[in-house]
């Protein structure tokens, strides 16, 4: 086979049809208040990812003074405590402009296992490293944590359960 007959071509994209499970949940994901129906829909979801946003920078912001106090220095508990700091931050601003569905619905995942995290680290150990509660920022750290999910999980809620406006109307 010389180089005339090898193809550069890609592979044509799987098309999604309109009715398919992939399009819906696509779409489903996709999604953000404005579709919504009632105003008040709309506004709980974008006070609800404002507030949300803002506990995921302020979860970022403790980590990464954390971080910077020397649990750098930690092996696997160091890069993820950057990590969870970058990611949560960044997560955050892209949150709190798009307000989609599947950002709020990520954001209260994210918060949640940050906060099961740390219980893991402070019961049993987490990568070969056991924290305790009574270190600085661990209290407040689960507190804006678990706040920050069940903001987030409510927003997910609304825009889940609230009519958008193309929905047929619910009987």
């Amino acid at each position: 086979m010389n180089i005339d007959q090898v193809s550069t071509a890609r592979p044509a994209p799987v098309p999604t049809h309109p009715g398919s499970l992939a399009h819906r949940s696509g779409r489903l994901l996709a999604r953000g208040p404005r579709r919504l129906k009632s105003p008040t829909a709309r506004w709980a979801v974008s006070l609800l990812a404002l507030l949300g946003g803002a506990l995921m920078v302020w979860s970022g912001v403790i980590h990464l003074q954390l971080w910077s106090d020397g649990y750098r220095s930690i092996a696997v508990i160091g890069p993820l405590f950057l990590l969870q700091a970058i990611g949560s931050i960044a997560l955050a601003l892209l949150l709190v402009v798009t307000r989609r569905l599947v950002l709020l619905a990520g954001g209260a995942v994210l918060m949640a296992a940050t906060a099961a995290g740390l219980l893991l680290s402070a019961g049993i150990g987490l990568f070969g490293y056991q924290e305790s509660l009574a270190v600085p920022y661990a209290t407040t750290s689960l507190g804006v944590e678990f706040s920050a999910a069940a903001v987030l999980a409510a927003a997910t809620t609304v825009m889940l359960t609230a009519r958008s406006a193309s929905s047929p109307a619910r009987r």
